[in-house]
């Protein structure tokens, strides 16, 4: 899928979800969806979060993860309630998504039963596999991208589908270069030009004084001149 270019310009999606479990094909289901809107790799002022009721059991593990029970969501709307909603947020944007595989694979199963449009996997850039191939080796989930980066995850005690696309956005841009990447430099070299242009350099003062052979030599030089004026007539 190409990328969508709006008025604005470029628009994504930084999109993650939470889920009762880790498998879509084992009756797992999507329990929350976080979105947030970048244009030109710039956050603007739209999001879509909605917590989700799966209409079956959360297990434990998932429970650890996000802190989510069935009891808890049981009176949100269920998966069709809010499909709409969604498909009109993200529109025909590029996604973003930490291991794109998991959630694509989740949403297209909530849609497939709905009877939907599933979304193509070249629809969404995995930030997992960006990470790996810029970090071989290194951890790529996204505490880990967090600390590299220096982005404040310290309100992350439980994974939230909204936070996390929070997250994932900055980290997103970092691993594309940087905020203003194509900037960056050019204001640091403006910044290190400024610098050395304040230096103040320090010399060994210099003896400006005539020395005796200077004196001499001057003195010569006036004896050899005929009626010079400043002697007068």
């Amino acid at each position: 899928m190409s990328d969508s270019y709006g008025a604005q310009g470029l628009r994504e999606i930084v999109l993650d979800t939470e889920t009762t479990g880790l498998d879509p094909r084992h009756g797992h289901r999507i329990v929350e969806i976080g979105c947030l809107e970048l244009v030109n790799h710039i956050p603007t002022d739209r999001h879509f979060h909605r917590y989700i009721n799966p209409e079956c059991d959360i297990s434990d593990e998932a429970v650890a993860v996000h802190g989510l029970t069935r009891e808890r969501l049981s009176k949100e709307p269920v998966f069709a309630a809010i499909a709409g909603d969604f498909l009109d947020f993200i529109g025909d944007a590029k996604l973003v998504i930490h291991n794109a595989d998991f959630d694509v694979g989740f949403l297209n199963a909530e849609l497939a039963a709905l009877g939907l449009p599933q979304m193509p996997p070249d629809r969404a850039t995995c930030t997992v596999k960006m990470a790996r191939r810029r970090f071989p080796g290194a951890p790529a989930n996204l505490d880990a991208l967090c600390r590299r980066f220096g982005v404040d995850n310290s309100g992350r005690a439980l994974h939230g589908a909204l936070l996390d696309a929070q997250l994932l956005a900055e980290c997103y841009v970092e691993l594309l270069g940087g905020r203003q990447h194509g900037l960056a430099l050019a204001v640091e070299t403006a910044a290190a030009s400024v610098a050395i242009a304040g230096v103040v350099i320090q010399r060994t003062p210099r003896a400006h004084g005539p020395n005796e052979s200077e004196i001499a030599a001057h003195a010569a030089m006036i004896a050899s001149l005929k009626a010079p004026l400043w002697l007068g007539s």
